[in-house]
Parts: C-alpha cells; sequence; structure tokens
C-alpha cells in the first residue's frame, strides 16, 4: 500500500533524486549532504580538495544514501562545465543543487574591539580600513561567495529543468538552495565588511533568479538559507555555549543559546528541496536561534 500524500516519509522523501552539493565535504556543506542522502537522494558532493571528499565519502555510513565525491573549483568556469558534463553523462538530470561554497575573506578584528587604536578618530578609523583590505582580497571573496553562484547555477541550469520535466512526482520542481547567511541581512559588520556585503549580493542574487527564471518559463525554484552560528571550517569544529556570542559578533546574543544543529540545517534543505516545498519559491529562510530578531537588520 502506497503511504499518504500527507505523510512524513512521502512529504519529506528524495528518492530517485540527484543532488549536488558544493563545498559539500566540510561543515554545513556535509550536514547538508549527509541530510539528503540520508532521505533517499543520490549526492555529488563537490570542492577543490579531492582528497578531504574521498575521506568523507570512505567514511560514512553506506547504509544511509550514496554519497559520490567530485572535485570542482566553484571559481573556475572550465572546471563548472566540467563537472556539467559529467552529470550530464551519467545522469542526465539534476533535481536538487545546493550552493554552499564560501569562505570569510578579510577581516578587521579592530572594529570589535571598543578601546582599539584605530577607533580613535573618523581619520584613524578611516585609515586603518583602507589599509587593512585590498580590492583584490574583496574580489577573490566575492568570486566564492557572490559570483559561484550565478556561474554554478547558470551551468546546471538546463540538468535542473530536465530534472522537473522529467519527474513523476506530482508537481515537483527542482530546486537551487542558495546558503548565504545572516550576515547578509543584518546591519553589523562583525569585523569582516566584505564577507557581509558578498552574502547581502547573494541573497538579492537568489530574489533575481527566482523572478527571472519563473517569468522565462524555467520549471526551477530558486531559494536561500540563511544560517546563524553553526561549526563550519570558518568558525570551529565544535561551538560550546559559551563561545556561541563570541561568534556571532551581534549587539545582543543568540536567544536559543546555542549553535544550530545538522538537524536544523539539513531539515530546511530538505523541506525546500521535497515534494513539501515545491510551493515555495524566491524565498530565503533564516534558521538562526533568533540572531536577527534580536539585533539590527535589513
Amino acid at each position: 500500500m502506497s503511504s499518504h500524500p500527507s505523510s512524513l516519509q512521502s512529504l519529506y522523501d528524495l528518492s530517485g533524486l540527484i543532488a549536488l552539493v558544493t563545498g559539500g565535504g566540510t561543515g554545513i556543506g556535509l550536514m547538508i549532504s549527509t541530510g539528503l542522502a540520508a532521505n533517499g537522494a543520490k549526492v555529488y558532493i563537490t570542492g577543490r580538495r579531492k582528497d578531504v571528499l574521498d575521506k568523507v565519502v570512505a567514511a560514512r555510513d553506506k547504509t544511509k544514501g550514496e554519497m559520490i565525491a567530485v572535485q570542482m573549483d566553484v571559481t573556475d568556469r572550465e572546471s563548472i562545465q566540467e563537472v556539467k558534463k559529467f552529470i550530464e553523462q551519467k545522469e542526465g538530470k539534476l533535481h536538487i543543487l545546493v550552493n554552499n561554497a564560501g569562505q570569510v575573506g578579510p577581516t578587521s578584528p579592530f572594529l570589535g574591539n571598543p578601546s582599539a587604536p584605530e577607533l580613535k578618530d573618523a581619520e584613524t578609523l578611516g585609515q586603518a580600513l583602507f589599509n587593512n583590505e585590498t580590492p583584490s582580497g574583496w574580489s577573490d571573496l566575492y568570486t566564492i561567495n557572490t559570483f559561484s553562484i550565478f556561474f554554478v547555477t547558470t551551468a546546471f541550469l538546463g540538468l535542473l529543468d530536465k530534472g522537473t520535466r522529467d519527474s513523476q512526482i506530482p508537481g515537483f520542481t527542482s530546486s537551487v538552495i542558495n546558503i548565504t547567511s545572516i550576515s547578509g541581512l543584518i546591519r553589523l559588520a562583525q569585523e569582516h565588511f566584505a564577507y557581509n556585503s558578498s552574502k547581502a549580493a547573494a541573497s538579492h542574487l537568489t530574489k533575481m533568479m527566482a523572478t527571472e527564471f519563473a517569468l522565462k518559463g524555467v520549471r526551477v525554484r530558486v531559494n536561500a538559507i540563511a544560517p546563524g552560528v553553526y561549526a563550519s571550517e570558518m568558525t570551529h569544529d565544535e561551538i560550546p555555549p559559551e563561545q556561541v556570542n563570541k561568534v556571532g559578533k551581534g549587539v545582543m546574543p543568540v536567544p536559543a543559546e546555542r549553535s544550530g544543529t545538522a538537524q536544523e540545517i539539513a531539515g530546511t534543505v530538505i523541506y525546500l528541496a521535497s515534494p513539501a516545498g515545491c510551493y515555495t519559491n524566491g524565498q530565503e529562510i533564516v534558521v538562526d536561534g533568533g540572531y536577527v530578531t534580536v539585533n539590527p537588520s535589513t
């Protein structure tokens, strides 16, 4: 007997779906990849470090879904195209694309220190920021945090549309999920102007792609998830409660008094990618334990 269409098993079942996760071998990307595989998707995890990806695949529990390591540099158009051709030959389509790859980039730690000499006056602050960062540093960061979302998504757009058209699931549409950040939503620099502005750009890029694709008849939804404080290579492998607010660098502490869990970030991705989320398009879901609620945001 088939399960009821509104049962949890049916709503979040990803069986038969093909997924690709950039930066899928560590941190939030690994949390997402593991969740997708455990719920039935065949998951290709990509990254620049093939050895890291291979270790993840070798160490995982094979009874909890299929995961395949593929080297890809999201800042290199040729590398993206090579993986696109590989997926096209192996699968002929794609259903889920998670743009997760990212970095922190240039930082100005003195912004978080009220007694720092760099904060003496406007001239001193301005020159400190000017001298501490470089246009090339900003450009490199935007290339991976923002530009890559555009180029990876457009490269795989045809395969994603085919995934929709070939699907036997009523109402199903393929999904692009961009992992942005609360840093792109709040008005604080958190000691890194470049990172926060690159994530804000990624948030708006999400909305533009969702709108343009819908208007052009492309059957692919585009949404974003803005995580709060989560363990990752950019923060720490684990974040104890007493360190959460040091990582978050907010005016007010995180109401949840803890970092996010793998279940919380993976669960949100699974919702957007599954039949349960197929009526959601052009949205950004904040998963942050209340951080944006109590800190100045857009």
